[in-house]
């Protein structure tokens, strides 16, 4: 993801070497193409002035400056570091507490234009300073920015994770294939992961941005040396890159436009280079267009415009939901847009200071901008284990434990990976950083070996983790089991229902609850009739082995429109009985149009004359707690009706689900059987 390019490229401008090989073709024969300001800093590393700029001659191509010039010493752009700070924290809010910032993933769109801008910067900088881009040295350059964090992250989560829980490394050949291969959207689109589905975590699953931007590293310095040669004219340029930006928002929009309100999972074009490289382009147009006509917020715009862009983007963050059609494209192509106007206001700031990227330059926001990258890649692995190793649902005191240490080791591991793996490699290439690590070995008798057995224990262990990794999780393992478990105890009872015709007889001549209605749970639960999606499929084990006679029908990915249908056909079949229990949302709550009605109707279906136990929801989706006030709506002013409060049994005792947060594990079946037998106990 785009904490990438920090707000210090390695290249200043005009600091490329005045040589040229004499093989080397130029990019614009006769004319140098269009300059940028400069965008970077000085060597790895060290602190940059903010608002100085490299002169420029009159014709607007920036004047040659030895590397350690002034005008190249301190050629940064000021507040980007500072913006990156604030999009990553939304990144991370959105996976540790997405009810409290639902549209946090837009700061990946964020992320997405800065890299576009810096990388366009740091390319037209070249061109401009010797006339051509040497690709290899581009891409080496991007490598050493890459390679040395992710590869760290992967060696150490991958183990770690398979100990600690093995779900999280179901599937862990593939994420690490497109990990290594910069292709985790396209390998994840291919296998058809939900990005959005808090209930299925994948260890790598972040790496998706990090497979785009780095697609496009590649591709976009090649394009714009076409773009460069074949288009003369600076303000074609600027509308041919836009046009490619607008193309890739429409594609966006008529992938996902004929699924539009219905609940349709947006991975494919959220993931999709395709359609989300809208921001990329962006970036890079605008730094195409102002090449040379310098920043293009001025005056009072420069003042107002930047605060007005962050307000909006802030509220785009904490408003604009994962499943809002409004959100593809129009929510991420607004996100980018504003996240614009922020990256031209600090690149203005260069020459005209402003109060509020002076502020974006608060030294924790730098602090936290120039380690992003590092705290995008380790925040979710870290989340993952952390949440498996509590086993706390979000508003417990035990999930604010967990989201603190989450955030603790996040930014630790983050400090020390830049510190010690991403800077030397930046400052000395991997061959520099190779000897470096080879010379303190043999200097000192315990860090550097220590440093380097524990390297080796990783990649063992990363290895053995990946061959060992679990085909399926406990929790899918649990659901078939369970799916399996009613289908066998209902065979001989569904073709004996199946003969049978007409409705079954009410419990008393009133229609009343009447004296001789059995017990929840008498003769072996032949009165019970449960219907419900995957959480009921997971617990119908414990509720078989308690209630034998009792006919269980758990269904995965089914929601309350569903429910409609399995009790009608129930009902219509005879085999319909005096208790009812019914355990759906699992699936969006009451998200999906018409699932409060659906549910009023299943409970006008059964009528006054069942006894009836709706079960709510658990997860960290954030619907779940408007979902279970739904529900509690739904059941009110029923006297036949009682909610049985898994989410607060959840809540109270820890450890009750899998990995997921959302299905019961051993223990959590026989708890839910217990909550259903008390809440039953309740209508007796």
């Amino acid at each position: 993801m785009v904490l990438t390019d920090d707000a210090r490229p390695g290249l200043v401008a005009g600091s490329a070497t005045a040589a040229a090989p004499a093989a080397a073709p130029a990019l614009a024969p006769g004319a140098a193409p269009a300059p940028v300001p400069a965008a970077g800093t000085t060597t790895a590393g060290t602190p940059a002035a903010a608002a100085a700029v490299a002169p420029h001659s009159p014709a607007g191509v920036p004047t040659h400056q030895p590397p350690g010039s002034p005008a190249a010493r301190n050629a940064r752009i000021p507040g980007l570091d500072g913006l990156r700070a604030l999009a990553v924290v939304a990144v991370v809010a959105f996976h540790l507490a997405p009810a409290w910032v639902p549209g946090g993933f837009l700061g990946v769109d964020v992320f997405f234009v800065v890299s576009g801008f810096l990388i366009t910067t740091l390319l037209l900088r070249e061109v401009a300073g010797t006339s051509w881009i040497r690709l290899p040295r581009f891409w080496v350059r991007r490598a050493r920015r890459l390679l040395p964090a992710l590869a760290l992250v992967l060696v150490v989560s991958i183990p770690v994770a398979r100990v600690i829980e093995p779900d999280l490394t179901v599937g862990i050949g593939r994420q690490l294939l497109g990990a290594v291969t910069f292709s985790t959207n396209w390998v994840e689109i291919a296998a058809g992961t939900d990005y959005f589905d808090e209930s299925q975590p994948e260890l790598l699953r972040i790496l998706w941005s990090l497979a785009i931007e780095e697609q496009f590293y590649l591709a976009w310095p090649v394009l714009l040396v076409v773009l460069l040669i074949a288009v003369r004219s600076a303000a074609w340029r600027v509308r041919v890159v836009a046009a490619g930006a607008l193309v890739s928002a429409a594609a966006m929009a008529l992938l996902l436009m004929p699924a539009y309100g219905t609940g349709v999972d947006p991975t494919r074009v959220y993931y999709g280079t395709d359609t989300h490289a809208f921001g990329l382009l962006l970036g890079a147009a605008v730094t195409l267009r102002w090449a040379k006509a310098g920043p293009a917020l001025r005056g009072a715009r420069a003042h107002l415009l930047p605060p007005l862009a962050l307000a909006g983007l802030v509220a785009l963050f904490l408003l604009l939901r994962s499943d809002s059609p409004l959100t593809y494209p129009l929510g991420l192509l607004a996100a980018s847009l504003l996240a614009l106007v922020l990256v031209l206001a600090c690149d203005a700031a260069r020459t005209q200071p402003t109060w509020f990227v002076a502020a974006l330059e608060f030294p924790v926001l730098r602090w936290v901008g120039e380690r992003s990258y590092g705290i995008y890649l380790w925040h979710w692995p870290v989340a993952c284990i952390v949440t498996a190793a509590v086993g706390a649902q979000p508003g417990t005191p035990w999930w604010g434990v967990g989201t603190g240490l989450a955030v603790v080791l996040t930014l630790g591991l983050a400090a020390a990976s830049y510190r010690w793996v991403e800077m030397p490699v930046r400052r000395l290439g991997f061959r520099g950083a190779l000897r470096a690590l080879l010379g303190a070995v043999r200097t000192s008798a315990v860090v550097p070996k220590g440093a380097v057995v524990v390297a080796v224990l990783a990649l063992a262990g990363t290895g053995a983790a990946v061959t060992s990794a679990p085909e399926r999780t406990a929790t899918e393992l649990a659901i078939a089991a369970g799916v399996q478990a009613g289908q066998d105890a209902a065979g001989p009872q569904a073709a004996t229902a199946a003969a049978r015709t007409g409705q079954p007889e009410p419990t008393s001549r009133s229609g009343r609850p009447g004296p001789e209605r059995l017990p929840f749970g008498a003769r072996e639960g032949a009165q019970v009739s449960a219907f419900g999606d995957s959480v009921l499929a997971a617990a119908t084990p414990a509720i078989l082995a308690r209630y034998p006679r009792a006919e269980v029908e758990g269904v995965v990915s089914t929601d309350w429109l569903d429910a409609e249908r399995m009790v009608r056909a129930a009902k219509r079949e005879g085999r319909l009985r005096e208790t009812v229990l019914l355990n759906f949302g699992t699936n969006a709550g009451f998200q999906l149009d018409g699932s409060a009605d659906a549910a009023r109707n299943v409970l006008d279906m059964i009528g006054p004359d069942r006894r009836v136990v709706l079960v709510n929801s658990v997860g960290i989706s954030y619907w779940v707690p408007d979902a279970n006030k739904t529900l509690d709506q739904v059941a009110a002013g029923r006297e036949n009706v009682a909610v049985a409060d898994w989410h607060a049994l959840v809540d109270r005792h820890p450890g009750l689900l899998h990995a997921d947060a959302t299905h019961p594990n051993l223990d959590g079946v026989e708890a839910y059987t217990d909550l259903v037998e008390k809440s039953f106990a309740t209508l007796e």
